[in-house]
């Protein structure tokens, strides 16, 4: 049979169970009727001990390790029983597998709920060792999830809202794949994307950039269960939040359902609606759950958050049924999600059928998908730059070689935060991303920076073990990198290989003035461990970058480009190319005894070629693109480039105090800028010849 509703009229489970929509969202908008087939949890007994046994695993876990998060590992465990033991498809035996369905904890402090579901699951390395050992120096429970070192976490998360951010960036990945991929005779790719988050996620403002994106795009495979128990960690969520959060989902585009976070009935309904209903709305489920439900004394209060349940231990678990044995799950348990691996591995198994047909029927697209999966990096078509002293722009050599990137990768996607016209990255003839067109592959993610980099963090996250030839770019002005910043730190920490083009990149972007004028950026951004920063010296320099950018598969890359034209420099162009993909070579030698060494990034290696004009044939000028990428090099190449510190002198628009690393003299910009056409902004700083010449002496 088949449970009915509209708009404002409850189902079965009770008036408050499961709602869809409110009375006064219905006021507003038309009853929209709806039909979701017969939903009710199979096993409800073995679902509900295996929740218990779950908030047991997180109770001991914790306590142990005398830290972690109690509060959700409790409160969603029901939720966890419904996605895990019954909802979610996935094989344990292949966390890889293509067509999985994505879960992300996006309070990722919650990571116990995770642990212990992905053990119960059967996730062979997620023994109950790894579980005993949580937070514990080498173990794979970590105290916030990381997906490089867990198998079943799909993402890196902690800092609150990077995980929707996530969701949305993977269930744009799977919209593209499916678009690419799928055909009127095999479906490849029609998983789910599944996100569970809390208040703190909700209030951080990159998850409403990340939520205004995928209801713009009409996300339909992305389901996101908000843990709404009124409570964060200072105080009750009262006194902080005062908004109508399913209102502020409804006006951007989003399907709302509530229900009881406990009652698995309900969960079941709804997360069944809102995978089968594609009505081109993704869907918010806000799950009404108890902090810390099992142990009374702490349950629905502020305490629940961290470990104070711990010293109730004893008489929760007590109250949960379970035995004096620590990290207790009992044979039923593991047998019931053992004949449930064997269901999910049916699917698994019938999903492979369909997969080598289509390969059968789709040869060349075959070919492209297992290039994907293979991470195959071809060898660019990229144009050399011969004309020496030609005036390019490298936010405009970018848009050059980015265009072989575009062809010859064919799952390279790339966007801009409203900024394509300026930041010169658009791809041509791949076609641009939307509601109306999930194959195109240039996405405008609006004026979204932090949205768009915790958005590409997903799609970087979707490539990461299965598509690593899935790759992916976003572009802003450099100095609004800075609304980026938490969503790179979780690249570089996860070892993504994300590519951000950040364009004006010094003082030389003149009239905008100091708002405008990165001066500090370069340098905190070469603090980052994991990411090399990249800030060519020309437009040949610009293709290594970018080839480098694609052949670096294990940390982020940043290509810092240029506003105003830079001079071709004078050198054979594979020679420079061969050097700067090393991050730093000589670009001039010296004739004779070395007397001077000229250090220069971007767009002062033509300053410091003009002032070895004058500091005499003993002059050696260095170009250093990337000084993380130098400082990986051997030593006796390090030490061949830079021979001797005391000798050396470094010019960089911008925060001078690292350059002495390598530098015994730097000449470099320590205030803001300020407002005029970029060489009086040049003149005013210090940036000139003379300057650089004077004090090389």
């Amino acid at each position: 049979m088949l449970y009915k509703a509209c708009v404002a009229v409850a189902f079965i489970a009770g008036a408050d169970a499961f709602q869809v929509g409110s009375l006064r969202s219905a006021m507003k908008a038309p009853a929209v009727s709806m039909q979701v087939a017969e939903a009710e949890v199979a096993s409800p007994q073995a679902l509900a001990k295996a929740a218990d046994e779950a908030r047991g695993l997180a109770i001991d876990s914790i306590a142990k390790a005398k830290s972690g998060h109690m509060g959700l590992p409790l409160g969603c465990a029901d939720i966890g029983a419904v996605l895990f033991g019954q909802e979610l498809n996935y094989n344990p035996e292949d966390p890889t597998w293509l067509n999985r369905d994505r879960f992300i904890l996006s309070a990722g402090h919650g990571s116990m709920f995770l642990y212990s579901w992905l053990h119960m699951a059967g996730y062979e390395s997620v023994t109950k060792e790894e579980v005993m050992n949580f937070r514990a120096k080498d173990s794979i429970t970590p105290g916030h999830p990381e997906n490089f070192m867990t198998p079943g976490v799909e993402c890196t998360t902690g800092p609150l809202g990077q995980g929707i951010g996530n969701g949305v960036g993977m269930a744009a990945a799977a919209k593209f794949m499916a678009a690419k991929l799928n055909t009127p005779e095999h479906t490849l790719i029609d998983h789910s994307v599944v996100v569970l988050c809390g208040d703190g996620c909700l209030q951080e403002g990159v998850a409403n950039e990340a939520v205004a994106f995928a209801g713009h795009e009409k996300m339909d495979n992305l389901i996101l269960m908000y843990d709404s128990n009124g409570v964060t960690l200072d105080k009750m969520a009262e006194h902080t939040q005062s908004e109508d959060v399913q209102m502020r989902f409804e006006a951007q585009g989003w399907e709302v359902l509530t229900v009881d976070g406990h009652d698995m009935d309900a969960v079941t309904k709804a997360y069944r609606y809102a995978k089968e209903s594609k009505n081109g709305k993704p869907t918010l489920i806000v799950c009404k759950t108890i902090i810390g439900k099992g142990i009374d004394e702490i349950a629905g209060t502020c305490a629940a958050h961290g470990e104070a349940g711990v010293a109730y231990a004893d008489s929760a678990r007590e109250a949960l049924g379970l035995p004096e044995e620590k990290w207790y799950v009992s044979p039923e348990t593991y047998e019931f999600f053992a004949e449930h691996k064997k269901e999910l591995q049916s699917k698994y198994t019938a999903w492979g059928e369909t997969f080598e047909a289509w390969k059968s029927a789709n040869t060349e697209l075959a070919k492209e998908l297992a290039d994907c999966q293979a991470g195959v990096v071809p060898d660019f078509d990229m144009p050399y730059y011969t004309e020496t002293g030609k005036g390019i722009a490298t936010r405009n050599a970018g848009a050059e070689v980015l265009q072989p990137v575009a062809k010859q990768m064919p799952f390279y996607l790339s966007g801009s935060a409203d900024l394509h016209g300026s930041n010169k990255n658009y791809m041509k003839d791949v076609g641009d991303f939307s509601k109306s067109n999930y194959a195109g592959r240039n996405f405008y993610y609006g004026i979204r920076e932090h949205g768009m980099g915790a958005i590409m963090n997903g799609i970087a996250f979707y490539g990461a073990n299965c598509l690593p030839g899935l790759r992916c770019s976003g572009s802003t002005f450099l100095v609004f990198s800075g609304y980026m910043m938490g969503s790179v730190r979780v690249a570089a920490l996860s070892g993504l290989p994300v590519k951000y083009i950040w364009t004006h990149d010094s003082i030389g972007v003149g009239e905008d003035g100091p708002t405008h004028q990165p001066v500090e950026v370069v340098a905190g951004l070469r603090c980052m461990p994991n990411l090399d920063v990249m800030r060519p010296g020309d437009a040949e320099e610009t293709a290594a970058a970018y080839i480098h950018a694609m052949k670096t598969t294990d940390r982020p890359t940043a290509m810092i480009l240029s506003r105003q034209d830079l001079p071709v420099l004078e050198g054979e162009p594979s020679s420079k190319r061969e050097g700067a993909m090393k991050g730093a070579y000589i670009l001039q030698k010296e004739e004779g005894e070395l007397t001077h060494i000229l250090l220069a990034a971007g767009s002062e290696v033509s300053l410091a070629v003009e002032a070895a004009k004058q500091l005499g044939k003993g002059c050696r000028v260095v170009s250093i693109p990337c000084v993380e990428l130098f400082e990986r090099q051997d030593a006796a190449y390090q030490a061949e480039v830079l021979p001797n510190r005391e000798i050396t002198t470094a010019v960089e628009a911008g925060y001078s105090a690292a350059w002495y690393k390598h530098a015994a003299k730097v000449l470099g910009v320590d205030t803001f800028g300020i407002s005029a056409p970029a060489p009086f902004v040049f003149e005013e700083k210090g940036m000139t010849v003379d300057n650089l010449v004077s004090l090389a002496k």
